[in-house]
């Protein structure tokens, strides 16, 4: 991640939705509003916005990813606000790999680390908000899954975990092997699913022996795979995102009031 100026997200960000939130997961996205408001936050979302490029990034077709790149910069350059994205892939594409993808193009390379530089994985701008969370409705014990590009490629660690604790109390469940990967992955799954299988049978494995009646992840393409393959076990453990945790606590507000100066 970029180490100059960070902006400051205390009254309005954009929100990049991301695919599998507006197409198979919208309520992760509302849950994300949700959240960023209670804690004072106007949330704007982009019109036009679509694939970051990272299944074609992964896939190896660069000038396929380029293009959605580009469209993507385009999108998100639009206005100076900072960028909300609660995705721990999507956002390493953002941060990391777009500006990459574009650093030979004169036209896009200023902008696209323009737009890195301002862009927040959802926890890691909640946590920024100093919120006090209180009071969460997720069924428990809760197990944390880690997801391999929030930990790996953001090294976001501490944020999700944290916030977690809050809402919970202190009470989660540990999780044997949480930092290991489910077997996702993107293409990955589709090109080798049989070792993405046994990955996912190892995660669930560890998830069932955790007790845990509610799973969460900051990744809403992870808990889909997870979730597939908890109710082709007949497991009754339940995924969440770890903004719809976060916007069923009975307590979400910031310590501070917004500055509106």
């Amino acid at each position: 991640m970029s180490q100059g100026h960070r902006p400051s997200i205390a009254r309005a960000v954009q929100l990049f939705t991301t695919c599998i939130v507006e197409h198979m997961r919208p309520a992760v996205g509302l849950a994300v509003v949700n959240v960023l408001e209670r804690l004072g936050v106007q949330v704007e979302v982009p019109d036009g916005q679509t694939c970051c490029g990272q299944p074609a990034f992964n896939a190896g077709a660069r000038d396929d990813a380029r293009a959605m790149a580009r469209h993507t910069v385009d999108c998100l350059d639009r206005s100076p606000l900072p960028i909300v994205v609660p995705s721990g892939s999507c956002g390493d594409m953002i941060i990391h790999q777009i500006p990459a993808l574009l650093a030979g193009e004169p036209a896009y390379r200023d902008r696209a680390r323009a737009v890195a530089d301002r862009t927040f994985e959802f926890s890691q701008a909640v946590a920024s908000l100093e919120p006090d969370v209180a009071g969460a409705g997720s069924a428990r014990p809760v197990a944390y899954h880690p997801s391999c590009h929030l930990l790996r490629g953001l090294g976001i660690r501490t944020e999700p975990t944290a916030l977690l604790d809050q809402a919970l109390g202190g009470e989660r469940a540990a999780l044997g092997g949480a930092e290991e990967c489910c077997g996702f992955g993107g293409p990955f799954s589709v090109k080798m699913s049989e070792i993405s299988s046994a990955m996912l049978a190892r995660k669930l494995d560890q998830v069932q022996a955790s007790g845990a009646r509610t799973l969460v992840a900051c990744d809403s393409s992870c808990l889909l795979h997870l979730e597939g393959g908890l109710r082709r076990r007949g497991a009754a453990t339940r995924v969440q995102h770890l903004a719809e945790v976060l916007d069923g606590c009975a307590t979400l507000v910031r310590k501070a009031p917004v500055d509106v100066g």
